[in-house]
């Protein structure tokens, strides 16, 4: 299971908000240092990621209807402040799913600390606040992590 349907319906509340789910361009230019076109951005919220680099790429987010089935596997793929947003329960298929999605290779972006946002049941909505030590040790039971950063807060791994 990928979200429980309460939560779903959190999200697509929230993806209501104008601000909400725009923070993947600041990590276009990353993402075109990849060198692949082939790209799916897997939780893309508003499509920032597509807009920062300026080609149509492929959107995948459960939460806004016209992406919700458009998990297909890519060369690339790129997930960028989504993983920290998952119900724990959900992680690992979440996980398996991006592997499967992921041909040749992935960016993921996790935050390692609370977000400013409060859920409406009172949860931050950084579901998982974690160190990247324990991101680094969880995306090695599923990726081969080819490097890793941490930057401002954001644990970045190339898989």
């Amino acid at each position: 299971m990928l979200y429980s349907e309460e939560y779903l319906e959190i999200q697509k509340k929230l993806h209501k908000n104008a601000g909400y789910g725009m923070s993947a361009g600041k990590h276009s230019d990353l993402v075109k240092n990849s060198g692949y076109k082939d790209i799916l951005d897997y939780g893309c919220g508003k499509c920032s990621l597509q807009y920062g680099l300026g080609f149509a790429i492929n959107n995948y987010d459960p939460a806004i209807e016209r992406y919700k089935d458009n998990n297909h596997p890519h060369d690339f793929v790129y997930c960028g402040d989504v993983l920290e947003h998952i119900e724990p329960d959900c992680l690992d298929a979440v996980l398996l799913d991006i592997k499967r999605c992921a041909k040749k290779s992935a960016l993921l972006i996790i935050s390692t600390r609370p977000a400013k946002r409060i859920l409406p049941d009172g949860r931050n909505a950084h579901l998982i606040v974690k160190d990247a030590e324990w991101w680094h040790n969880k995306l090695s039971e599923f990726f081969d992590i080819k490097k890793q950063r941490v930057v401002n807060g954001e644990y970045l791994a190339w898989v």
